[in-house]
């Protein structure tokens, strides 16, 4: 019975996923519990760290998209590189990346398996000093595409799970469900990339400790509220079918500065042996993709 209740689980989630572009988990669903006070407590440090400028990993406010400064005098809005050997609380942060029934949902919703997901990212998606917004975007494809270009992609696997990890309250992400599956409508087209209120958006409330999976082309924002607690930690896993389409939003962040550095010794035999073989596939993706540049460029 048990295994016909998780069976059943896993078909809803990703038949949502398929349909709307987001799935929420509650979070009983993932067995963070244990560990929840100490990644809140990970959290804290990290960001502190980054805000006093001795972690030059952030993302800087105004800007969206990389490259960013490693200045945090006009604030940041996100931490990034959690699993970076020199991060203090990188090993508590890794435990929950590789965690094992998160890695098994991964793996049910891009339909692959254990040996061949890939690391690819893991940031935390904090408060700024002041609002902040970002602008309605789809991850992988540019404003400027036409709805050609838009349906060429969508048309594609995803080849990656994306997820959001609320330590606290979290309403700052917007999405228009179902937008993952078509073109920009004329209104959408014609909108100001700071739009409000985008027909058929809606907000994604997530409690502490809930987790929400969405696909990073569906047509989304975040909002920044400077008067609300956020500490969001925002992951993606890949598909080693994947490794070409996904290594321009991967490597552009400058994971593989970095990467081969990552031991994971202190995970334990079992974690350790999945993050080794994740780590090496990422690596092997650097190799074949080599430069792949910045997805977007802002002035």
């Amino acid at each position: 019975m048990a295994a016909e209740l998780d069976s059943s689980r896993y078909l809803a989630s990703r038949a949502s996923l398929e349909r709307d572009g987001f799935v929420v988990f509650p979070a009983s669903f993932f067995p963070f519990s244990s560990s929840f006070e100490a990644l809140r407590t990970a959290a804290t440090r990290s960001a502190a760290l980054a805000r006093a400028g001795k972690w030059p990993h952030i993302r800087t406010v105004p800007k969206q998209f990389p490259p960013w400064s490693s200045d945090p005098s006009n604030g940041i809005w996100g931490v990034q590189h959690l699993l970076h050997p020199d991060l203090p609380d990188h090993a508590t942060f890794a435990r929950s990346y590789f965690d094992k029934e998160l890695l098994q949902q991964v793996r049910f919703l891009i339909g692959c398996e254990a040996d061949e997901l890939v690391m690819e990212l893991y940031n935390l998606l904090v408060r700024p000093d002041k609002d902040f917004a970002l602008r309605w975007h789809r991850d992988d494809i540019p404003a400027t595409a036409t709805a050609e270009e838009e349906m060429e992609r969508l048309g594609r696997p995803a080849f990656h799970a994306q997820w959001n990890l609320a330590l606290y309250d979290d309403a700052s992400l917007i999405v228009v469900p179902g937008s993952h599956k078509r073109a920009r409508t004329d209104v959408e087209r014609a909108a100001d990339p700071y739009e409000d209120n985008m027909p058929g958006q809606e907000v994604v409330h997530l409690s502490a400790g809930d987790v929400v999976f969405y696909d990073n082309n569906i047509l989304h924002r975040g909002v920044y509220d400077a008067s609300v607690q956020r500490m969001t930690l925002h992951g993606s896993i890949g598909y080693t079918k994947g490794s070409k389409d996904r290594a321009r939003n991967v490597l552009q962040h400058g994971v593989g500065e970095w990467v081969e550095r990552c031991k994971f010794l202190d995970l334990g035999p079992e974690m350790s042996k999945i993050a080794e073989g994740m780590r090496d596939r990422l690596v092997e993706m650097g190799k074949v993709s080599g430069d792949v540049g910045f997805f977007s460029k802002e002035e």
